[in-house]
Formats: C-alpha cells, sequence, structure tokens
C-alpha cells in the first residue's frame, strides 16, 4: 500500500477544527482504522495550535474481543501522552436492531461522558465512505432530501456537538497513511458480515465502481443535498416567521397561508411544529405527513406523532396529545420535556396530565381560550387522585407552570434538524 501524503489530511482537520476553536475535544476512538487515525492526527495537531484530544472508548460487549480492543486503544493514547477513558455498554436483550441499538448506546454513553468531563464536543472518525454507504441505505428507504443529505460535518445532540472532521477522506486513504507510520489498528470482523445493511451498502458500493460512483463522488453528491437542504430550512424559516405564533406551548398557523406554501416547505413547517412539540429527534414520515396536510386544508382533526391538530378557524392548532405525555415526575422536574411546575411544598405532590377527571375540577377551563383537548396535555400537580392545581386551565392555587423552552426556540431550533 503506498504512503498517502500527510498534509491533505491535516489540511482537513485543520479546516474543521481551526486553532484556538477548542482548547479539549473528546475522541471517540474503537480501535478501527478510521477512529485510530483520527486520534494520531489530533495528537500531532495538537502541536499545532489544536485541541487537546481526549479519547473514549466503548466495548459494547457484544465480541469476547472488544475489551482487549478498549485496552489497545488506551495504551496507544498512552503513548501519545493522552488521557483515556473506557465505558461499558451491557444493554442489549437480543431483540429488536442491534445496529440501531448499539448505535444510540453508543452515542448516548459517550455523550453523557463528555458532558461530565466538561467537554464541548466529541470528534468521531467517518470518513467519505461511511458517507456514501449512509446514502445508499438512506436511497433504499426512499429518503427526502433531509435522508440523502446523509452525515452533516457537525451535528449538536442531546447538550453535545459532534463532529466529523475527516468526513472528505476516504477510508483507504486514512489506511494509508496508518501503513506508512507503522500504525496499527483492529478490524472488526462484523465488517464482513452482509446481515447488516451497511455492510450490503458497502459491498454495493464497491459494485458501483466500475460506473465511476465512488465514495468520493457520492460524498460530493450529498454536499449538494446539504445546501439544497439549507436553502429548504431557510425558507421554512420564513414561512414560521409568518404563519406561526406560540400560544401556551402550542403551534398556532394560519391555514390560508399553510395552504398557499410549496408542498416540501408545507411538510417541513408541519414535521417541525410536531417534532418540537412532542420533543422528539425525527418527525414523522412523509405519507402521514401529507394526509395531515389534507386533514388541515379540510377542517378535519387529526392525531399524528403524539400530537394534536385541530382546525380552529383560519388557524390550526398543533397541541399535545395527553394519551402521549411523559410519566408523572415531581414539582420542579421537567415533565414531557416541555413543563416546570413549581409551588408550595406539599408531600406526595406530582406533576402529571390534567386530563378529562382533572378538567372537570376547573370551572374556569374556558376562560384559558383554549380547547379542551389541548388543555387535558397541560401540566397539573395532583396528590394521588386529589388534584392540587392546574395552572393552565384556571386553577393555580399558588403554582406556576413555565415553559421549558422559549417561544423563539420554535424559530432557531429549525436550524438544529
Amino acid at each position: 500500500m503506498t504512503q498517502a501524503p500527510a498534509q491533505p489530511l491535516a489540511a482537513r482537520l485543520a479546516a474543521a477544527l481551526p486553532p484556538g476553536r477548542f482548547v479539549r475535544l473528546g475522541v471517540a476512538v474503537s480501535g478501527g482504522g478510521d477512529s485510530m487515525a483520527l486520534m494520531h492526527l489530533l495528537a500531532a495537531y495538537r502541536a499545532d495550535g489544536g485541541p487537546e484530544p481526549v479519547i473514549v472508548s466503548l466495548d459494547h460487549g457484544l465480541r469476547p474481543e472488544a475489551a482487549a480492543e478498549v485496552a489497545g486503544v488506551a495504551r496507544a493514547a498512552a503513548v501519545l501522552g493522552l488521557a483515556h477513558s473506557a465505558l461499558v455498554w451491557r444493554g442489549w436483550d437480543g431483540r429488536g436492531n442491534l445496529m440501531q441499538a448499539a448505535r444510540q448506546a453508543r452515542y448516548r454513553l459517550i455523550g453523557e461522558w463528555a458532558l461530565g468531563a466538561g467537554l464541548p464536543a466529541v470528534a468521531l472518525g467517518h470518513t467519505a465512505d461511511d458517507q456514501a454507504e449512509t446514502f445508499l441505505m438512506r436511497l433504499a428507504r426512499g429518503a427526502g432530501v433531509d435522508g440523502l443529505s446523509a452525515m452533516a460535518p457537525e451535528r449538536a445532540s442531546d447538550g453535545m456537538l459532534w463532529l466529523r472532521p475527516l468526513l472528505g477522506a476516504t477510508r483507504a486513504e486514512l489506511r494509508s497513511w496508518l501503513d506508512a507510520r507503522g500504525i496499527g489498528w483492529v478490524d472488526d470482523p462484523s465488517n464482513l458480515d452482509a446481515t447488516y445493511a451497511r455492510i450490503r451498502a458497502r459491498n454495493a458500493l464497491a459494485a458501483l465502481a466500475p460506473l465511476g460512483i465512488s465514495a468520493e463522488g457520492v460524498a460530493e453528491v450529498t454536499a449538494h443535498l446539504r445546501e439544497v437542504r439549507a436553502a429548504l430550512v431557510v425558507q421554512t424559516h420564513a414561512a414560521a416567521m409568518a404563519l406561526t405564533r406560540i400560544e401556551a406551548g402550542d403551534v398556532i398557523i394560519d391555514r390560508d397561508g399553510l395552504a398557499a406554501l410549496p408542498a416540501e416547505i408545507r411538510r417541513r413547517l408541519l414535521a417541525h411544529a410536531l417534532r418540537w412539540i412532542a420533543g422528539a429527534e425525527h418527525g414523522p414520515r412523509g405519507p402521514a405527513l401529507a394526509e395531515l396536510a389534507q386533514a388541515a386544508s379540510a377542517g378535519v382533526p387529526a392525531t399524528l406523532h403524539g400530537c394534536l391538530c385541530l382546525p380552529e378557524g383560519g388557524s390550526l392548532r398543533i397541541c399535545r396529545e395527553a394519551a402521549a405525555t411523559a410519566a408523572a415526575v415531581a414539582p420542579g422536574a421537567l415533565w414531557d420535556g416541555r413543563w416546570r411546575v413549581t409551588g408550595p411544598t406539599l408531600p406526595g405532590a406530582e406533576v402529571r396530565p390534567l386530563g378529562e377527571a382533572g378538567l372537570r375540577q376547573c370551572p374556569n377551563w374556558r376562560q384559558s381560550g383554549r380547547p379542551r383537548a389541548a388543555l387535558l396535555a397541560d401540566p397539573a400537580v395532583w396528590r394521588n387522585a386529589e388534584l392540587l392545581a392546574a395552572p393552565l386551565a384556571g386553577m393555580g392555587n399558588g403554582w406556576q407552570a413555565e415553559p421549558a423552552r422559549e417561544s423563539a426556540d420554535f424559530l432557531t431550533s429549525l436550524f438544529v434538524h
């Protein structure tokens, strides 16, 4: 294998992580070639003003070799003078999608580790090959522009910033760089297992090579699609500015204005409203959104994604569905990702949805100006079956319900997804 020039990789790293942007940076290293290259490149870049890499590895407990591989990363980090932490996941119960469960656990545990260590971001070793494979998998699922944009160079999720500084480099380029320096890595045998969709996509990409379709080419296409996506987000933000307002945590949309929007912008605005109210990372899929838009145009109530969509004259109110709200919490804690309810100290008090039983005990609920269906999902203070307070339904009794997010967050969060 020939040596790849070092400067292009170093230049990619410096462009993604310019000197001074971060003082310290978490780096997820599995022991595979991509993440090992990232660790060594960052260690070298530190001398040129790059951040201090803080290394973390996760043992998923799925292969007997995993613990030894994590130990190998720890030794390599020590040689470079870098701190290393080892995490363990034993959450696989044999049900569902293994790859998806492992991925979710990986992000959750590493994110929690980084937050606890006071790190502002975590770098991942994804490459142009990962980008191309992700594109093919999403293409097979009929994804739209957002899905086909594949992985972003930077993404904020659950309070952590995730970086992919080598997304433009190929897997072969990184391994060539490692080979030239005598740096070893571990090959996960699951990377040959075609029962996994990603490996099938990898094999398909190799089969497409005679057509001139390469990882670099597909990565370039996804970059173009991300530019298209960014333009669509700007247009959706403009529509949200003109057509929406927030009332007691509900999103109110002008129905005529919504119907006049291009179909893609209308779909995006509705998806964002549903995602924002439900506190979900992802919105519903296209067909369900198309049905929702038709229902809104026809003035028919609809339920989707844990939310109610209620036509009200010239407006569409999107609010939380009571049956989808979160479990009870203690007063002062975040409830349903939307509200914090505070008030007198009362033993046994807990916050849960108002519901029909609670609404019957609120004689002044109509003064709120909101429909009963929306009020049913509002926070209320209960002690067993006794309703103590319903601040949003005219029964305060010394309690206050404060939204966990400012109204402006509805607009600004459009740019996060």
